[in-house]
């Protein structure tokens, strides 16, 4: 378990009394930190440890959690395109929260994305996070502290899980086959998401890349509405949707025959909605990514006006930072506000082609103005 928290020595100081000889660990955790921070890992190396304990077989127990195979064991991914639902915690949380353990001395509860909890799934969690059960321990992962209902936070003990050095991210990008330039700004490009940054390291996320930049540049050089780089961008995203559903209604049709026939409507409309879910998240998912990529052009063309190239992000691409320099500083910021903006605006479920289309011809006009 330790090894897990060689890099995050806060998230070190609170866990490791917690699992020292006659300590007691907390009811509920909050993990909070950037994607690849090292979280999940450490949520589950946690969770093999407090389900070891006092178990026939300990080292059968970590192995078993390690597979996620262990009966006390639940860990909760959001079906929601932007939310959990009730039904993701109701019975796996809730419900089960009042239940004695299969086989260890206690049952433990990860639940991802808990900035994601709506008020009806969070009213529903409050109980269980005020007065669980004996046995009970709740581990909650956030990404977005900040978004986080300060109901849940308030109930939880926070801790932090930092995010690892840009060297090291560029490293295992390196591994995959990039050059050091390249993997230093997918690193960087990642704001310290080593997640995101494996993303833009595939073929995948470099025609991504590509495409934010595109946008980026036919917006300052005032050729949106020639080239409306929205159309190559939103065909990209809508592609990776499609690629996602195609891997999915496999799944589906497999899980299908392991069900009597009666039972088959049942589970087939279950797919259908956890597939058109999972196809929205990842299709929002690759397009914010992608206006990340174009917000970080716009800010490393401020970072080269005022002379600091140290703070350029996209490090395989000075020349053509170079060659695109000229705009002021403050309209460059105020292209990177109008992108935010945007990617806000994507949560509320807006057309993606109409706000892309529109952010597109503002960002023009600052420019052009």
């Amino acid at each position: 378990m330790l090894a897990e928290l060689d890099r995050h020595p806060h998230a070190r100081a609170v866990l490791q009394p917690a699992l020292a000889p006659g300590g007691t660990a907390s009811h509920a955790y909050l993990f909070h930190g950037p994607e690849g921070a090292g979280k999940r890992a450490a949520a589950r190396a946690l969770a093999a440890e407090l389900l070891a304990e006092g178990a026939a077989d300990p080292q059968s127990a970590r192995a078993r959690v390690e597979s996620g195979a262990h009966p006390d064991l639940t860990w909760v991914v959001p079906s929601g395109a932007h939310e959990i639902l009730v039904s993701d915690i109701d019975q796996p949380v809730v419900a089960a929260a009042s239940k004695t353990p299969f086989e260890a001395q206690r049952r433990v509860f990860v639940i991802e994305r808990v900035d994601e909890l709506g008020d009806e799934a969070a009213n529903r969690m409050l109980k269980t996070l005020e007065e669980p059960a004996w046995f009970v321990h709740l581990i909650l992962l956030t990404d977005r502290l900040s978004e986080v209902l300060a109901t849940i936070s308030s109930r939880c003990q926070l801790v932090r899980f930092d995010a690892p050095p840009v060297e090291q991210v560029a490293g295992s990008m390196e591994a995959l086959g990039l050059s050091w330039e390249t993997a230093m700004a997918c690193a960087r490009l990642s704001l310290g998401d080593a997640h995101r940054a494996r993303g833009l390291a595939e073929a995948e996320g470099q025609a991504l890349r590509e495409a934010g930049e595109a946008f980026a540049r036919a917006a300052l050089h005032g050729e949106a509405s020639a080239k409306r780089p929205w159309l190559d961008l939103l065909a990209m995203v809508r592609a990776k949707g499609e690629s996602l559903r195609s891997e999915l209604d496999r799944q589906a049709s497999a899980d299908l025959e392991l069900y009597p026939r009666k039972e088959q409507k049942r589970v087939e409309t279950e797919w259908s909605e956890r597939i058109r879910r999972s196809r929205r998240r990842a299709e929002t998912t690759a397009l914010d990514l992608a206006l990340q990529v174009s917000a970080l052009w716009f800010s490393d063309l401020a970072a080269l006006a005022w002379g600091a190239e140290e703070l350029v992000r996209n490090v395989d691409r000075l020349s053509d930072l170079r060659a695109d320099a000229g705009a002021e500083p403050a309209e460059l910021l105020r292209a990177v506000e109008l992108i935010e903006e945007t990617r806000q605006r994507f949560q509320l479920n807006v057309s993606e082609e109409l706000a892309c289309e529109a952010l597109a011809y503002r960002l023009e006009a600052v420019f052009s103005g």
